[in-house]
């Protein structure tokens, strides 16, 4: 058996994640928010191993995947290459969108924009979303709201175990805050070999509602929407476990 610790969290995070039960959760709302604007092409920025724009390509959108990330992306292509309504591309948080390529929506969820490098890349990654979609066009982010959390101690949030790579491990995750940072706190443990964990620490920024409603306005938008999760409640920032973001960029007067 093989007992190295894991170089590629992925598979660990994937381990972790009931996509079958997220997506049937979220779907309504992605729905929803498509009809109202009747997208017809969507741009996944961040979209990881791309359950989100595999979901939405079998409803019959174009998706287009991107990712920082050249592992990421031929893992994407390897799963879903076959799909005529879904392609994926190369590109990082900072780079502006393609000249030929415009969508009816552009979003970035599951907490990715939070991993930017700092807010300066966080706000151009608003601006570039925004550039890469029609008048009119939407502009969905999905961000865990740091601010319900308390500032201080981990809060665990899954205790589980699972086999990955033909090993069985116990996988704890867990986040926590300090002061305007959070951190995804993770540690996965070999049964057979538990002196062999893995533990990780990953920072994220923490964006609230106005700033996030502030860039978009600034990199274009005419309205926008907060909402503390995906049943479309209301966002607190103090009480809302999510931050959810739908922005509509203005319709240039013609």
């Amino acid at each position: 058996m093989n007992t190295q610790p894991f170089d590629d969290l992925t598979e660990v995070y994937e381990a972790m994640i009931d996509w079958p039960k997220r997506l049937a959760n979220e779907e309504p709302f992605y729905r929803f928010c498509f009809d109202q604007t009747a997208v017809r092409s969507v741009l996944d920025v961040a979209c990881g191993t791309a359950h989100h724009a595999a979901m939405f390509a079998s409803w019959g959108l174009q998706v287009e995947g991107r990712d920082r990330s050249p592992e990421m992306i031929d893992r994407c292509a390897n799963r879903y290459g076959s799909d005529p309504n879904l392609r994926f591309s190369l590109h990082s948080f900072q780079d502006p969108p393609p000249d030929d390529r415009v969508f009816d929506a552009s979003l970035c969820v599951g907490n990715s924009l939070a991993l930017a490098d700092d807010l300066q890349q966080a706000e151009q990654t608003i601006r570039h979303m925004l550039a890469s979609v029609r008048d009119g066009g939407l502009v969905i982010v999905h961000v865990l709201n740091l601010w319900h959390l308390p500032d201080g101690p981990c809060v665990w949030q899954k205790f589980l175990r699972r086999s990955i790579r033909d090993q069985d491990v116990v996988v704890l995750k867990g986040v926590h805050r300090n002061g305007d940072q959070g951190f995804v706190d993770l540690a996965v443990v070999p049964i057979e070999a538990p002196s062999r964990a893995r533990t990780e620490s990953i920072r994220f920024l923490g964006l609230d509602g106005s700033r996030l409603s502030q860039w978009a306005v600034k990199g274009g938008a005419d309205s926008v929407r907060l909402y503390g999760d995906y049943r479309r409640q209301p966002y607190s920032q103090q009480q809302s476990p999510d931050l959810i973001m739908v922005a509509r960029k203005s319709i240039s007067p013609r």
